[in-house]
């Protein structure tokens, strides 16, 4: 399922990137949702205050409250993987958007080509994501986290404790739960209680994993010749 908003001060601007969005949804065979704003305040508080969620963001720059640039770095600490497209008639922030990290640029006079254009290039690469991606959901919450920035996962009383160079996420599952949705060789056990991404092993010395992170992690006894083992295993066959 993807999760898209609009936001636009200008209604009919909203419905007409609406139905350029669902017609996209159709063409790339994707699921999808989609939430309309007529204020950019609004969208705001409903990812910083209520957790709102979204894969995808399709922006208009010059808006009253907050612009679409003032919104894009509000929005970025808390959806850091988000994808956002401005879209504007002044071609002069396509600089300020490129340092913003910002997917696509449409210019508002060439919005029928470009806008689908940027959109299924966007569910293209969201769909060839979402299978390298934890999902983390709640009733109040979703998250998405890449495999790629998960350092290790530890057990915390009843939960695991999701460890990221940005932080930690909890989810209310077992470490051998969690282990078997992730489905992906890179991910070791090193003790009962700890699960490893082997991307971010730099060494094992004396008993311990040290990440490149700085973090050294203790290998259990009973673990330590079977993580030797897969850790070559898994560095012989990728480098």
């Amino acid at each position: 399922m993807v999760h898209i908003a609009i936001c636009d001060d200008d209604s009919a601007a909203v419905r007409a990137n609406q139905t350029i969005a669902e017609d996209c949804l159709r063409r790339c065979g994707s699921a999808g949702e989609i939430a309309a704003y007529t204020h950019s305040d609004g969208l705001l508080w409903d990812i910083t205050e209520d957790g709102a969620f979204f894969d995808l963001i399709l922006l208009d720059i010059e808006m009253p409250g907050s612009t679409g640039m003032e919104l894009a770095g509000a929005i970025r600490p808390f959806l850091p993987h988000v994808k956002i497209i401005f879209i504007t008639s002044h071609v002069e922030y396509a600089i300020d958007a490129f340092e913003l990290s910002i997917f696509r640029y449409v210019p508002k006079d060439d919005i029928a080509r470009r806008l689908p254009a940027a959109i299924c290039d966007a569910l293209r690469l969201l769909s060839l994501e979402e299978g390298r991606t934890y999902t983390i959901q709640t009733s109040s919450r979703l998250e998405k986290i890449p495999y790629r920035e998960i350092l290790f996962i530890q057990r915390d009383g009843k939960n695991a404790s999701i460890t990221t160079a940005k932080g930690t996420a909890k989810v209310r599952k077992s470490l051998q739960q969690v282990h078997e949705e992730l489905a992906a060789e890179e991910f070791i056990f090193i003790d009962r209680g700890c699960i490893v991404n082997m991307i971010h092993i730099m060494q094992v010395k004396e008993g311990m994993a040290i990440l490149k992170s700085g973090a050294a992690l203790p290998i259990s006894r009973s673990h330590l010749q079977a993580v030797k083992a897969q850790i070559n295993a898994y560095w012989g066959a990728h480098i």
